[in-house]
């Protein structure tokens, strides 16, 4: 499965630079903002989970290009960088279905996005555990899912914060 991984360079190459912008782009963005953005209830959670998907796909990226990394070892890795960034993201439901100025059916749209790519990192990572190569393009939807959920979620922030 090593070499498995080797022919995914190009992409995980790819992805790290992409996250690694977004991001900047994201905090940046949200920085013109910052004050309005801290005082709401629900954008600081959501904000951090957005950028904690980011984060996410760029530390699997990014592990994924270690030279002669064990297939075991970086599904483990993958699994706990998951919980880290899962925590974020439980963290922005809990807010979310706390906040009484949402609507019921608006709760479950402004969680769903974010646990996209949480499960499928988590995937990736019980795969690779279990010695399944499928596990890397799990790992490659989680990256893919990770961008559109950061910015989805980004761009909803930013314009919230503007309401």
């Amino acid at each position: 499965m090593d070499a498995g991984l080797e022919q995914w360079t190009d992409f995980n190459v790819a992805m790290l630079g992409a996250t690694a912008a977004l991001a900047g782009l994201v905090i940046v963005a949200a920085s013109v903002n910052i004050r309005e953005i801290i005082t709401s209830g629900t954008l600081t959670p959501r904000l951090a989970a957005g950028i904690s998907a980011l984060v996410l796909a760029l530390i699997v990226s990014g592990m994924a290009l270690v030279p002669e990394i064990d297939p075991v070892w970086f599904g483990g890795l993958i699994i706990f960088a998951t919980a880290v960034a899962g925590a974020f993201q439980l963290n922005a439901t809990r807010v979310i279905a706390r906040d009484p100025a949402t609507e019921d059916r608006a709760r479950v749209a402004k969680s769903v996005a974010g646990f996209l790519p949480i499960a499928a990192y988590l995937a990736a990572g019980v795969l690779l555990v279990a010695g399944q190569p499928g596990g890397l393009i799990m790992a490659a939807a989680g990256a893919l899912l990770a961008i559109v959920s950061a910015i989805l979620i980004s761009w909803i922030v930013l314009v919230e914060v503007l309401r």
